[in-house]
């Protein structure tokens, strides 16, 4: 096969198989911090009413272990992306900001670049969070900021931007660079600003304080970025495959939610957002099916990771509302509650209306999955955590898709997970809830954690000292995938820089 070096999309034609007119459209929204249990047809106890998400789960299939490959945002979009886990890039934890250089690199196969070369048109509209390289004014000085990047003051916002979105193989980008609530507060069409920041955006506005468009408030920017989609939408045609990836930036902060919005959940405002993500959700079903392309275009909904602290979860729960069910911990964490989302496909032409499946999937299959569907093959180099969906999709599954997955928090803490069992390298949550790492004393905290999820998904009793073989052979299926650089079969992979992996054995029984 090709190297990845060679695989432009100009030399992408040996990828080509079925004929355009047999390939589904694909659409693919990905929310922004939201809870599993924020789906109301996932959540029949649940408050927050989803009409949209609900019809979607009634019309197509729902799976009930659909896990992202990090509880955080940046890490996630890569695995979406490219079907490779973030921590074998230079993003070994937290995430990128506004002024981030780009991540994905030009080489690498991607979902759109493999789509684009079996006859799609690709568009991307919102939250990329993935780096792009801005132009630096000529005068600058060699100084940056804590994380690397440019100082906002160094930055030609009059120049085009480079690497990204439309450089991984998108043909058109409309969105924003990062989270809402990074500057700079500005819309982005291909590689070039809409409109220059010229205001300076207070902390209270947006989350942060920044450089921002004039007019721009975080409560339009999901209905702008909806008008967008359906814009785009409006135009297809049957025969013509497309691809749309739709990152959202909600329910994330700034929770913000339209004016039409706020108050109707009768909880708080994240609530509220979660209802306007989810009208959002009705918007695009509605265009597809406008455009009568609703029997053959996939439609996909998830998220990036679980509820934020920022939801107020407390709160929902005084009203009845559990936003993780009895998931543990939230974002960030190597808990379920980080890492277990929504996931809902609706196909009419492949998927059964009212399925489920449990199997256990990640966000990095999406890009077997889309060449499953045209037929495609890539090189080893490519897709190296990702496993086709399809036969679980149409109902043809008849053993575990996958050998097991790899869950990875905010501070590049690690678990795997084979069958029912979870087996999480690091004392406490990984992430933000307790015992949260540099917050909580973790002295006398058992260095790793053993649950099986089928008996104990809430992870409340550990049995790291009960299972002393599994532990060992679950240690050794991390350590081969990290060695491998991959998780699938196939040649050996590199992986940029150190992965950060250690084990320490449980003290033994006295």
């Amino acid at each position: 096969m090709k190297t990845l070096q060679t695989l432009t999309c100009a030399a992408l034609g040996w990828l080509t198989t079925a004929a355009a007119a047999d390939k589904p459209n694909i659409v693919y929204i990905l929310a922004d911090d939201m809870g599993y249990g924020d789906v109301q047809a996932l959540n029949p106890e649940g408050k927050i009413r989803t009409p949209h998400l609900d019809a979607m789960v009634e019309k197509g299939m729902h799976f009930t272990d659909a896990h992202t490959s990090s509880s955080v945002c940046t890490p996630t979009r890569y695995g979406i992306l490219t079907g490779r886990y973030n921590w074998r890039t230079r993003l070994k934890s937290g995430v990128l900001w506004g002024y981030s250089s780009h991540l994905i690199s030009t080489d690498r196969l991607t979902v759109p670049k493999l789509l684009k070369a079996n006859g799609y048109t690709t568009h991307c509209i919102g939250k990329w969070h993935l780096g792009m390289d801005w132009a630096v004014k000529p005068d600058a000085s060699a100084e940056r900021d804590k994380n690397g990047d440019p100082l906002e003051n160094q930055v030609d916002f009059t120049k085009p931007i480079k690497n990204g979105p439309l450089s991984v193989g998108f043909d058109t980008y409309f969105g924003h660079s990062a989270s809402l609530d990074m500057p700079p507060y500005v819309y982005i069409r291909d590689n070039e600003l809409t409109a220059i920041p010229t205001t300076q955006a207070p902390k209270s506005e947006f989350g942060r304080a920044g450089l921002k468009e004039e007019e721009l408030m975080p409560e339009d920017v999901l209905p702008d970025l909806t008008d967008e989609a359906v814009e785009v939408i409006s135009k297809w045609k049957k025969g013509e495959p497309r691809f749309l990836y739709m990152p959202l930036p909600a329910p994330h902060t700034p929770i913000a939610p339209n004016e039409e919005w706020k108050g109707k959940s009768g909880i708080n405002a994240y609530a509220d957002f979660c209802m306007e993500v989810d009208h959002i959700v009705g918007r695009v079903t509605k265009a597809v099916e406008d455009a009568g392309l609703t029997e053959n275009t996939l439609i996909i909904f998830t998220a990036d990771n679980g509820c934020s602290p920022r939801g107020e979860i407390p709160l929902m729960a005084e009203h009845g509302h559990k936003t993780h069910l009895d998931f543990r911990g939230h974002k960030a964490d190597i808990y379920e509650g980080g890492h277990r989302v929504a996931f809902i496909a609706q196909w009419p032409a492949k998927v059964k209306a009212g399925s489920r499946s449990d199997q256990i999937i990640c966000t990095t299959d999406l890009l077997t999955t889309c060449a499953d569907i045209v037929g495609a093959d890539y090189p080893d180099n490519a897709g190296e955590d990702s496993v086709s969906i399809l036969p679980a999709l149409t109902g043809e599954d008849e053993a575990p898709l996958r050998e097991a997955i790899v869950h990875h928090s905010i501070n590049g803490s690690f678990a795997i997970r084979k069958g029912d069992w979870k087996l999480a390298f690091c004392p406490g949550s990984g992430g933000w809830s307790d015992p949260r790492p540099g917050r909580a004393n973790m002295e006398g905290l058992p260095h790793n954690q053993l649950y099986n999820l089928a008996e104990d998904r809430g992870e409340t009793n550990n049995l790291v000292n009960e299972k002393p073989e599994l532990v060992e052979e679950l240690t050794a299926l991390m350590a081969d995938y990290i060695e491998r650089g991959r998780s699938t079969p196939g040649e050996n992979q590199e992986n940029e820089g150190n992965t950060p992996f250690q084990y320490q054995p449980p003290a033994p029984k006295i």
